[in-house]
């Protein structure tokens, strides 16, 4: 299997993104915002941006091609389900 240069971008992405979801730069500081510690509204940015960036990384297909699919498969097995095909493309048994 050959991974595309977007795909490879983001293997250090993730890697980031679990190195700072302590936060590292935080510790030992006391300031509270908003009646919140500074550590909690770090922690509700970073799951927005996780949230963000995950949904960037489903949307460029990166999740299809690392899981061994391709675009488009999804829509063969259902045209191969409806058309009458014996053979179960979910590898599934119909009983």
């Amino acid at each position: 299997m050959t991974r595309s240069r977007s795909d490879l971008v983001w293997i250090p992405t993730f890697a980031i993104l679990v190195a700072f979801a302590v936060p590292w730069p935080l510790w030992g500081v006391d300031r509270v915002v908003a009646g919140l510690p500074v550590w909690i509204w770090w922690h509700v940015a970073w799951l927005g941006l996780c949230a963000v960036l995950f949904a960037l990384f489903v949307r460029s297909g990166a999740w299809e091609r690392g899981m061994g699919q391709r675009p488009g498969d999804d829509a063969a097995g259902v045209d191969a389900a409806t058309s009458g095909d014996p053979v179960d493309p979910t590898g599934g048994d119909r009983r």
